[in-house]
């Protein structure tokens, strides 16, 4: 962005935009350079006037939720990162019908599990220890022993690149492993979810059990991004970076957990170069020795400058 642009964005976004931010404290890897900008969206109006002047400028923008699945290079990322929060972040019932929820994309997926606790509404359990949002949770069909967000997705409100809002009801959806199919610069602003009826106590049991199965196998005390690599067919990317004798790797500050070999953690001053040597050095292993590609789950963004 050059400085005109920057003074623009300056005055649609006012005290909610911040630039030259480092990306190290909004993402759960703790690693990150600095973006242009960072913009804390909290109404629709707002997010809509500034997608639709970076749309105009052809500023690139990525939506970082929760930061939860997200490694930003070490150099930075040369546009806009866009936060969730306010109207965009709530959460209610959808009139139309029972056991409906309308989600904001920015809601938190504990903060959604609360509601969906209190108000007896089962069948989102299996998303319990996942630290994103809503809409990065539909975004990536975010799925866990042996269930898909997709399911359970009645429509979804989505801000597009050109800077309308748009209702896309399931049936017009493609969902696919680990990614929904929508143009790229699409925002999940909104999520209504149909689920069914539990009494609080047992969907409590079924969350607290999942995260209990989380703990066991993951490395939920670290700093990390989640899974790194989607599971190949028939495969899972932790048995085959296992097998190749990957598993407590470390380059620089980062590490192939121990405890998960498809977890990558920051042991402490991990850097991106250190993190992306590592998913270089599986994918290469991993293929020579079992034939078998990994493909990133994780998204990484940067490095443009």
């Amino acid at each position: 962005m050059d400085q005109k642009q920057r003074e623009a964005l300056r005055k649609l976004g006012g005290p909610k935009i911040h630039f030259d931010c480092p990306m190290h404290g909004y993402t759960t890897f703790r690693i990150g350079g600095k973006a242009q900008a960072l913009f804390l969206a909290e109404r629709r109006d707002e997010l809509q006037a500034v997608v639709s002047f970076l749309g105009q400028e052809g500023v690139p923008y990525i939506v970082v939720g929760k930061g939860s699945n997200l490694l930003v290079r070490d150099e930075g990322f040369d546009g806009v990162f866009l936060m969730l929060r306010g109207e965009l972040a709530g959460v209610e019932k959808d009139q139309r019908g029972e056991y409906r929820l309308l989600a904001g994309g920015g809601l938190g997926i504990p903060e959604l599990l609360s509601v969906c606790r209190r108000e007896s509404f089962a069948g989102l359990e299996f998303l319990a220890g996942i630290p994103g949002t809503v809409g990065g949770a539909v975004a990536m069909n975010a799925g866990a022993w042996g269930q898909e967000i997709e399911g359970l997705v009645r429509d979804l409100e989505i801000l597009t690149p050109q800077a309308d809002f748009t209702v896309q009801d399931r049936s017009t959806l493609t969902f696919l492993y680990r990614s929904l199919a929508i143009p790229e610069g699409s925002i999940i602003v909104k999520v209504a979810f149909i689920l069914k009826q539990g009494s609080p106590e047992r969907i409590n049991q079924n969350m607290a059990d999942y995260r209990a199965q989380r703990r066991q196998t993951q490395p939920l005390d670290a700093a990390s991004a989640g899974s790194v690599f989607k599971n190949p067919p028939g495969d899972h990317a932790a048995i085959l970076i296992e097998r190749v004798g990957l598993k407590g790797k470390r380059i620089g500050g980062a590490m192939i957990s121990l405890k998960h070999a498809n977890f990558i953690v920051n042991t402490g001053g991990a850097t991106a170069k250190d993190v992306l040597a590592l998913i270089k050095l599986a994918q290469a292993r991993v293929e020579q020795e079992t034939g078998a590609r990994l493909e990133l789950e994780l998204k990484v963004v940067g490095g443009d400058r």
